[in-house]
């Protein structure tokens, strides 16, 4: 059964916008516009970019970057991981290689 979207109103710098989203993506829409919205306005207030389009790709730019950055910590995190498990099974391992022994 597929789920009908829905049109949802996000205000980004003051100007409304009709976006489709299936329902339970409201939320989530919601928050990236919140998002959006308080990095155009901190780009804006430095008053370094002017106009909205300009501004919407420098914040774009900002978050791609963030994002970016977050999935390198997360890869890493998880390689971190992954190396200690490795170790703990190589450990297992020899002891039950010397059991046997």
């Amino acid at each position: 059964m597929s789920t009908m979207n829905k049109t949802v109103s996000v205000s980004i710098l003051d100007k409304d916008y009709q976006v489709s989203c299936p329902p339970e993506e409201e939320k989530d829409l919601h928050q990236s516009a919140l998002l959006l919205d308080q990095k155009m306005r901190q780009i804006r207030e430095t008053g370094n970019v002017i106009g909205t389009e300009r501004i919407a790709v420098m914040a774009a730019l900002n978050l791609a970057n963030e994002l970016l950055a977050k999935q390198d910590l997360f890869a890493n995190e998880q390689e971190t991981k992954i190396h200690g498990l490795c170790d703990k099974i190589d450990q297992v391992l020899v002891k039950y290689s010397q059991i046997e022994l």
